[in-house]
């Protein structure tokens, strides 16, 4: 009588490994991209004060993400405000007046003097981080994105 035996060969290369293999290296790759900016502090221009972050408050509680766009995300009724404050001409007393009493399709807000401070350190703020337009960028292979047109 004749026993056969079968012998299951382990390969280095069996799709469990190769899964395996694939997510720990995504895991790495996404800690490593998500952990840079605490890696490269001296590149961060953002300047975490109470004021801005309440001037954030202001910008939701009052949906002006609904019709502007910060870095060119948001509604497309008004303009990009992300480099709003340094645009000529765009004093904070002009911006002052947009706000309180509105124009064109743009509606006036009973703001109060804190809140109006507030969101303009805000936009102060974002103004500093970076420039709006999203077509000056290009995808990295890395998954970041780089500014081609520097003004």
């Amino acid at each position: 009588m004749t026993m056969l035996v079968f012998v299951k060969k382990s390969s280095v290369f069996s799709p469990i490994r190769i899964f395996i293999f694939l997510s720990v290296l995504f895991i790495i790759y996404s800690f490593s991209i998500y952990l840079k900016p605490l890696r490269e502090k001296d590149n961060i221009n953002v300047k975490n004060s109470k004021q801005a972050a309440a001037g954030k408050d202001v910008w939701q509680k009052n949906n002006c993400h609904t019709c502007h766009q910060l870095y060119g995300l948001g509604g497309y009724l008004g303009p990009d405000l992300t480099n709003v404050t340094s645009k000529p001409g765009y004093s904070e007393v002009f911006l002052k007046a947009i706000i309180s009493n509105g124009i064109s399709r743009m509606p006036a807000f009973d703001l109060t003097n804190q809140e109006m401070e507030d969101l303009l350190v805000f936009l102060q703020e974002i103004n500093e981080t970076g420039t709006a337009n999203p077509q000056d960028y290009s995808p990295q292979l890395n998954g970041t994105f780089t500014l081609d047109n520097l003004e």
